[in-house]
């Protein structure tokens, strides 16, 4: 007599639990739909001879790519973001290293509050809120119009959630390793370098491509900093492609669109395949 309603109760949750399955499944296809079509939009734009806003089968041509190879500041600009992008990196990756490594190790009187301190200010102070008083200081350093003081700017702007990141790789790395190292003579910039840098390259590799993105797709600094057409980077270079009649000149800017992908793209596989990825730094004693 029991029986009866303990199978009603379990076939009901079994049918619940499909309905759940199903809802989500459904839920996550819509969601990857909204994410994958704007990069199929990305995809066949650029060979289309009349592209739009809205997706649809291409009337194929290589055209677009003729007609942005006569721009001559297309490809400059490209390379112009290269340039910004690793000299940042390089700056951010150094100086995040060896802060994150000394505030990992030595122990600051108030280094947490100091460390989420300028995680905060640099999340609430943005580059739009700060842009008029960096504006004067790199004028009067004479940085205006130079690669230099875009780099500067754009570094100062990263290296706090820099630090804050590579600062949880480095306390996972055991302090054994270092001690070992000590007794062999090693000094603190030889520990660095042999023994805790190649244990927190996945988080040095990540950091790498964070802030080549960061830097790749940022157009403000740039745009308020340089003055000349041929030192603008290709995020800023993509606010000209305009028709005479101010319309967004969609050949132009989806052919270039598709351009101004591929650097970060082909930097993120190169590097992943060398390095590879993980959320987690070090190894557990």
């Amino acid at each position: 007599m029991t029986a009866t309603p303990v199978r009603k109760v379990a076939a009901n949750a079994t049918v619940r639990h499909f309905l759940a399955r199903v809802a989500f499944a459904l839920i996550m296809t819509i969601v990857g739909l909204l994410f994958a079509l704007p990069l199929v939009w990305l995809v066949l734009a650029p060979f289309d001879a009349t592209p739009s806003l809205s997706l649809s089968w291409p009337d194929w041509t290589l055209d677009n790519f003729a007609r942005l190879a006569e721009n001559p500041y297309a490809l400059r600009s490209i390379g112009n973001s290269l340039l910004l992008g690793i000299g940042t990196m390089i700056i951010v990756v150094v100086l995040g290293a060896l802060a994150a490594y000394a505030m990992s190790r030595i122990r600051i009187p108030g280094r947490d509050g100091i460390l989420y301190g300028l995680l905060l200010l640099s999340s609430i102070v943005t580059g739009t809120a700060a842009m008029v008083p960096t504006f004067q200081i790199i004028t009067q350093l004479g940085l205006i119009n130079s690669y230099a003081g875009v780099i500067l700017v754009l570094a100062g702007g990263i290296l706090p959630t820099v630090i804050f990141i590579l600062k949880d790789f480095m306390d996972s790395i055991p302090k054994s390793y270092e001690e070992s190292a000590r007794l062999y003579g090693a000094g603190p910039f030889r520990i660095l370098r042999d023994v805790v840098a190649p244990i927190a390259r996945p988080g040095l590799a990540f950091i790498s491509i964070w802030t080549i993105v960061q830097v790749w797709g940022n157009f403000l600094v740039p745009f308020i900093l340089l003055r000349s057409p041929d030192l603008q980077p290709a995020a800023v270079l993509m606010y000209t492609f305009y028709t005479e009649s101010g319309q967004a000149d969609l050949r132009l800017i989806s052919t270039f669109a598709l351009l101004f992908s591929a650097p970060v793209l082909i930097i993120y596989f190169v590097v992943n395949r060398r390095y590879g990825f993980r959320f987690h730094g070090g190894i557990k004693s």
